[in-house]
């Protein structure tokens, strides 16, 4: 194995133990994959969401991965008469590493000890494994053996510190925090299920997500571990008087719980990124009274605890109409840690990046000109209400169905409006009324279904959405940038 790879291995397993002990994400790893994510072009971070999903996250670690083994192998190889070049390049990991840890908003200035760590050891087993491997060469005795065990000896400690930084990291983990919540009854419960809410039998999805197949959406390369014991939430600025909570100062509110549709910008026409549950926290508006919301007031300025950023106007977080939340459970248990726990807003109607912070610690009531949030930095809508739109669920695209009736089925949506009628049509034909589902409240998707009568061969069947506003969505398409998709959702399939 490459010197190089091998002293790659020790320096980042050194940075991974120490980081455990100073904060999880500062690892150099992981701090500069965060701004890699931080540095990339909205339009190739859109195309990785879009082709990648969930996964985008791993793909970037991978592809971080690869390079930094080929640099490593490249300096290993180059370093056979000196070890300048393999110590020069073990230099430059370790200073990237340390800008990386210092520009991060989450981390403070302890965390450089992660990065200085694994420069210290990667450029410090390099050198010894280069002198090794030149005494090795001229024919010492017994110096061939001496590279191979250290070698072996190297890689081992470098496992056993990653191991170790992992353990260490996972004595602090958020899950056990949760399972302690205990259950969370609402004073307020949302209204029962209607049994017409979907069409599940007939190819929707079920009315409510279930928590493992809620879509997630975010910047964080791993997952924030915050225990409920240490979680705090700070709301400040134009306000009266400043206010911290606690976990336990939320959960013994009188908690409301709310059935509400999420949908994420990023979501293309026909796309995955819209998710029901039932949402169990407080008013936000009550915390943002109580604490006096100054006139001039614009934005709510979130921020999480991994440095995200997030601007929701003060009107739509104060809206009793819209019953905007700080969540803390999620279809009737506390959020799952990925989904935010200890507590994440939900603001109804808005998309995601501009009302959905997880792992929320700070709430700063302020203007549109004093702070810009993190997607707001990148070009996206400073306001960004939810589109009307529709999906088909049923059947799948490509698919082969019988001749004769067919039936579509889908979903629609129109936060904080309401769908009052979906139209399904086959190859550019005249539209025809779909069967809508009972509604359960306008802040929720609607399902649908029709039944459509083809010939052999393949078709095209598209849907639309009108909204209880009077708005028929768009045939037109748009991309997701900069505050969400439009377009009519159209899928092929073959009859025969």
């Amino acid at each position: 194995m490459s010197l190089g790879v091998v002293a790659l291995a020790a320096a980042l397993g050194a940075g991974h133990l120490v980081a455990a002990l100073v904060s999880v994400n500062a690892s150099p790893y992981l701090a500069v994959g965060n701004e890699a994510i931080d540095l990339t072009p909205v339009e190739l971070k859109d195309f990785a969401v879009r082709t990648f999903g969930t996964y985008d996250k791993l793909v970037l670690l991978l592809g971080m991965a690869v390079v930094m083994l080929l640099v490593a192998a490249a300096a290993g190889a180059a370093s056979r008469r000196t070890p300048v070049p393999g110590l020069a390049v073990f230099a430059g990991f370790g200073l990237v590493g340390v800008v990386a840890v210092l520009r991060r908003p989450d981390l403070d200035v302890v965390a450089v000890l992660a990065p200085v760590a694994s420069l210290v050891t990667g450029a410090a087993v390099f050198a010894l494994l280069h002198r090794l491997g030149l005494r090795a060469r001229h024919g010492v005795d017994g110096s061939r053996r001496a590279v191979l065990l250290a070698g072996a000896g190297v890689v081992a400690g470098a496992g056993v510190a990653a191991a170790g930084g992992q353990w260490l990291a996972g004595t602090r983990d958020a899950e056990s925090s949760r399972s302690a919540v205990g259950p969370l009854v609402p004073a307020r419960a949302a209204p029962p299920i209607p049994a017409d809410a979907d069409f599940a039998k007939l190819g929707t999805p079920t009315f409510l997500t279930p928590n493992r197949d809620f879509y997630r959406v975010d910047v964080a390369l791993s997952v924030p571990q915050v225990r409920a014991e240490d979680w705090s939430l700070r709301l400040h600025g134009m306000v009266d008087r400043e206010v911290r909570y606690r976990y336990s100062d939320i959960r013994d509110r009188p908690l409301v719980e709310r059935t509400i549709t999420m949908t994420c910008v990023s979501n293309e026409v026909g796309g995955p990124y819209v998710s029901t549950a039932n949402f169990v926290g407080v008013d936000l508006g009550d915390l943002l009274r109580e604490a006096g919301v100054r006139p001039g007031a614009e934005q709510l300025f979130s921020t999480s605890v991994d440095g995200w950023t997030s601007g929701t106007p003060v009107a739509a977080a104060m809206d009793p109409a819209r019953g905007a939340m700080l969540a803390i459970g999620m279809n009737g248990e506390p959020l799952p840690v990925e989904h935010g726990f200890p507590a994440r807003l939900v603001v109804p109607g808005l998309y995601g990046y501009v009302s959905a912070t997880k792992w929320v610690t700070d709430l700063e009531v302020t203007t549109w000109r004093a702070r810009q949030a993190y997607w707001l930095r990148r070009n996206w809508a400073e306001r960004a209400p939810i589109k009307t739109q529709s999906r088909i669920d049923f059947p799948k695209g490509f698919a082969t169905v019988p001749p004769g009736r067919v039936r579509v089925a889908g979903i629609a949506w129109a936060q904080h409006t309401g769908i009052a009628r979906v139209e399904v049509r086959i190859d550019a034909g005249p539209w025809q009324d779909a069967m809508l589902s009972g509604e359960v409240n306008v802040d929720t998707w609607r399902m649908w279904w029709a039944e459509l009568t083809v010939s052999p061969g393949p078709h095209q069947v598209s849907c639309r959405a009108t909204d209880k506003a009077g708005y028929t969505q768009t045939g037109e398409r748009a991309g997701t940038v900069p505050d969400g998709a439009t377009g009519w959702h159209t899928i092929s399939f073959t009859a025969g």
